[in-house]
């Protein structure tokens, strides 16, 4: 993809610069490959609301996390891994910035984009749209309060600005 170039030249001036970074799903990868990590085409789709194994449940709950990526990297050379699936790593801190391969973004309205878009991966990897619609207006409250208690913990804890730079 064309724009991924510029987008990790611009993520390492980032990261060199000591500024504060939250990469999500794709921008997990580009930042944990900016910090020397390997990423790499997993063996399993990750696709649906799943737990993650977490080693910090302040900052990364287990979940359920909503996913839907093909691949995954290696926890990049100095970082914490904070939480893991099966698949691999899930989450990580390096100096101020935060890796998350799962969504904590996802919205029922987002969710019905992806479907709409993506439909032919659902298809692809046996994924029933319907039940995941239905997942995802089920978990959709309790969702926008943890993905807020990890942005604010995150904000806090990681990048050092308080939680008061959350506007709600």
């Amino acid at each position: 993809v064309p724009w991924v170039k510029a987008e990790k030249a611009l993520v390492r001036q980032c990261l060199a610069q000591g500024r504060f970074v939250i990469g999500v799903c794709l921008g997990s990868q580009i930042v944990a490959e900016c910090l020397g990590a390997k990423v790499r085409r997993n063996r399993w789709k990750e696709i649906g609301w799943l737990p993650v194994r977490t080693t910090d449940p302040e900052l990364v709950p287990e979940g359920p996390w909503f996913q839907w990526h093909f691949d995954n990297f290696t926890t990049p050379p100095g970082a914490t891994l904070i939480a893991e699936s099966d698949v691999g790593p899930q989450a990580f801190v390096a100096g101020r910035s935060l890796g998350l391969q799962f969504h904590p973004e996802v919205t029922p309205e987002i969710m019905n984009d992806w479907v709409r878009a993506y439909r032919h991966e659902l298809d692809d990897e046996g994924v029933d749209p319907d039940a995941l619609l239905a997942e995802t207006d089920r978990n959709a409250e309790e969702h926008r309060r943890t993905a807020l208690r990890l942005l604010e913990r995150y904000l806090d804890r990681v990048a050092r600005l308080g939680s008061a730079a959350i506007e709600r």
